[in-house]
């Protein structure tokens, strides 16, 4: 069924106020789509769908759409739209256009230059080369211009994992466990999960298994107090406090009084009680001092690049700059520093980012250790083992697309030693013996 010739209008009208990069390009869209309650779920889709590949594929799909006759941003929008939809759903195509755009649909991309066929800009594709070669970063290129798969966390207060798949087919929806979280199913298709009964009730919740794994990690357990630094709109949050099956007390910090709102519907669906989201001036906050040293757990998702994430946010690799990577390593550093503070001995500190940049991850783990050596770094297969997660890794934690199916994810699993004070009497009634073991 072709979709109607206006669509091609629709979606290169958003598509010129995207390409701006002006603001995130969901949130464009969302505005655009309200702005137009004529258009249908079908065509909202697809002008979705054309935009998000046009932005995936910006680097190659410039390069013919200047090369041939005709308004550039048009021609842009319609290799867009028959990448999402396929060429023979377009309507309102000229006759060149369609002769143009079967001569670019026959091109083996495989044999463009290695930076063209990553799509990505030149200063990024450098980075990447620098830090995994040039073979493995074509493979994860591939993988970040792939739209990603749907994953849920089955919230376990509410349902077994086994009990949501069975609801699920009945819907029907067809899903399958996530390979490493233990509590993720992948669905198959992308359906309207909010009008579902699972979703209304509170039993899923959308999450990359790159997420979960992250509140996996900081190891939460019942009556412990623990802190999501960074929380937002509250996904590791939620998670945690099922972790912590509805015991202890979870501090949900975060400096934006707007995401900290978008988690009170999601906090009420989820049936936890021992979550307290408490709004923060910054990683200095008096709110912060009163906690110092008593916080068994602390998760600090910290502000990134959010590099890792451009299978669903493609417009993120070209709004991002160098400066902003120099930048954003200072800031992580900070966050870092003024959440320390609040961990007691043996308590642990968990760093990560949806970042696929060594300067926002390694650096910044490693900068730390060095100026805290109140610090530990536990190994990641030590932390992943203790969480009966079958998952090979080194020191850290380091999830990449094209290797484990999830967003791109760092972590770094830190633990604050105990210092043991030994009794001024015993130090007193121990110096003796000492000069006398010396003397000898």
């Amino acid at each position: 069924m072709r979709l109607p010739p206006a669509i091609l209008a629709n979606a290169e009208e958003v598509l010129r106020e995207i390409l701006r990069f002006t603001a995130p390009a969901d949130s464009t869209l969302s505005r655009y789509f309200r702005d137009h309650p004529r258009l249908g779920s079908r065509e909202r889709g697809a002008v979705a769908e054309g935009i998000y590949a046009v932005l995936r594929n910006k680097s190659f799909f410039t390069d013919f759409a200047e090369a041939g006759s005709g308004p550039t941003m048009r021609r842009l929008t319609i290799l867009g739209l028959a990448e999402a939809v396929g060429v023979d759903s377009l309507g309102g195509l000229t006759e060149e256009e369609t002769e143009w755009l079967a001569r670019i649909t026959q091109i083996d991309r495989n044999l463009m230059p290695p930076a063209m066929r990553a799509n990505m800009p030149k200063w990024l594709f450098d980075k990447l080369v620098e830090q995994y070669g040039e073979a493995e970063t074509l493979l994860l290129a591939d993988a970040l211009n792939a739209p990603a798969p749907l994953d849920l966390r089955v919230n376990s207060l509410k349902a077994t994992r086994e009990e949501v798949m069975t609801a699920l087919a009945e819907a029907p929806v067809l899903s399958t466990p996530t390979p490493y979280a233990p509590l993720g199913l992948r669905v198959l298709q992308k359906p309207a999960l909010q009008n579902m009964p699972l979703f209304k009730s509170g039993a899923i919740e959308v999450q990359d298994e790159g997420s979960q794994l992250l509140s996996q990690i900081v190891g939460a357990k019942r009556g412990e107090m623990v802190v999501d630094f960074c929380a937002g709109a509250g996904g590791k949050t939620l998670a945690l406090g099922a972790l912590m099956r509805n015991t202890g007390r979870l501090y949900a910090f975060d400096v934006s009084e707007k995401r900290l709102a978008k988690l009170k519907p999601r906090l009420a669906r989820s049936g936890l009680s021992n979550v307290h989201p408490v709004q923060i001036a910054h990683e200095r906050d008096a709110k912060i001092k009163r906690l110092a040293g008593k916080i068994d757990r602390v998760l600090v998702d910290a502000p990134c690049s959010g590099l890792g994430t451009l299978r669903r946010n493609p417009d993120v690799k070209w709004r991002q700059q160098p400066q902003s990577i120099v930048e954003l390593q200072a800031k992580q550093a900070a966050i870092l520093n003024g959440a320390a503070r609040l961990v007691k001995g043996g308590g642990r500190l968990v760093y990560a980012t949806c970042s696929l940049l060594s300067e926002e991850n390694q650096q910044v783990a490693e900068q730390f250790l060095l100026d805290h050596p109140d610090f530990a770094l536990l190994p990641m297969t030590q932390v992943l083992a203790e969480q009966k997660i079958e998952l090979e890794m080194g020191d850290y934690l380091a999830l990449l697309p094209h290797k484990h199916h999830t967003d791109g994810f760092f972590a770094a699993v830190f633990e604050r030693k105990v210092v043991v004070k030994v009794p001024k009497a015993d130090l007193d009634a121990a110096a003796p013996v000492a000069a006398e073991e010396s003397a000898d």
